[in-house]
């Protein structure tokens, strides 16, 4: 008996610590209305005309946004002039998937040492939080 009161103590503060990061994460949750999914990469094409400069570098430089739809992966082109903005939006998404994929995995633990824990008393069922 005096070990599971000592393991309850112990585990206290860790289950503390996990609730109170959940709360910060979830605080910061705002879904960026203009967040975009994927990846933004910079890659270089050559036209094909024989007179072109291309033929002889790297060729011209083309921004695309890769993302996935439905389980199909697409691919859009940007403009040179989008780019800045795109990759902003680009980095709105991904941090907040980076933020939501951690509050899964803070449930995930706060589930497990719900289980861990013995009942306070027979009547009361656990609840997972």
């Amino acid at each position: 008996m005096i070990t599971c009161r000592h393991e309850t103590i112990a585990r206290r503060p860790f289950r503390h610590r996990l609730r109170r990061r959940k709360r910060q994460l979830v605080s910061r949750l705002k879904i960026p209305p203009d967040a975009l999914p994927g990846s933004l990469a910079l890659t270089h094409r050559r036209c094909g005309k024989p007179s072109c400069h291309c033929t002889a570098g790297q060729g011209h430089p083309l921004w695309s946004l890769t993302f996935m739809i439905q389980g199909k992966k697409r691919v859009e082109h940007i403009p040179q002039r989008w780019v800045d903005a795109v990759r902003r939006r680009v980095d709105h998404g991904r941090e907040f998937k980076k933020v939501l994929a951690e509050v899964l995995v803070l449930n995930a633990e706060l589930l497990v040492l719900e289980r861990k824990q013995p009942p306070r008393n027979s009547s009361q069922k656990r609840t997972p939080n």
